[in-house]
């Protein structure tokens, strides 16, 4: 169990330790504007007062202790755009999500990456598997400076907390 969960992330270690960018001139992924602020993923994502779906997301799924522990974790927070933009496709209200706990839960730990990885770590990176907390894969592109998770793009990256990092994405990622 311990090497398939840290199987993937020595994986991405390596890759990007063994990868540099081509292109002198790309732009890197945009900082975000948010500062660091002390405190774990949980703390700095409900101090950013960006993410109040997926809060409480967290909290009807049980997540909430889990991002809490040590880590390190890498979070993909989707916007509230994209959680109104996902239930809208699915046809699920707010309420319906929430109540539907193993779903959700599934959805949640999609969004999660063991490890700490920056963006600065995916650069050259084009269609690299990583493992989420799931057990399934995500897809990690970057190209001039824009990195893609699946299909959804990062658009805030490397907020820090002391268990990890959070980048916003503009998608709600949907495990098979």
């Amino acid at each position: 169990m311990k090497l398939r969960f840290w199987a993937p992330i020595a994986a991405l270690s390596i890759f990007a330790a063994s990868c540099g960018s081509d292109e002198p001139d790309a732009a890197p992924v945009e900082e975000s504007a948010v500062e660091v602020a002390v405190g774990d993923i949980v703390e700095v994502a409900i101090g950013a007062e960006q993410f109040p779906t997926l809060i409480a997301a967290l909290q009807s799924a049980g997540l909430v202790e889990t991002l809490q522990s040590a880590g390190p974790f890498t979070v993909f927070a989707p916007t509230e755009d994209a959680f109104a933009a996902a239930l809208a496709a699915l046809g699920l209200t707010p309420d319906q999500l929430l109540a539907d706990v193993d779903t959700l839960t599934s959805v949640l730990t999609y969004h999660v990456v063991p490890g700490k990885v920056m963006s600065s770590d995916l650069v050259g990176a084009d269609g690299l598997a990583v493992g989420t907390v799931n057990g399934a894969e995500v897809n990690v592109s970057e190209s001039m400076g824009t990195v893609t998770i699946n299909s959804a793009t990062v658009v805030a990256a490397d907020i820090e907390a002391s268990n990890g990092v959070i980048h916003v994405i503009d998608q709600v990622l949907l495990p098979s």
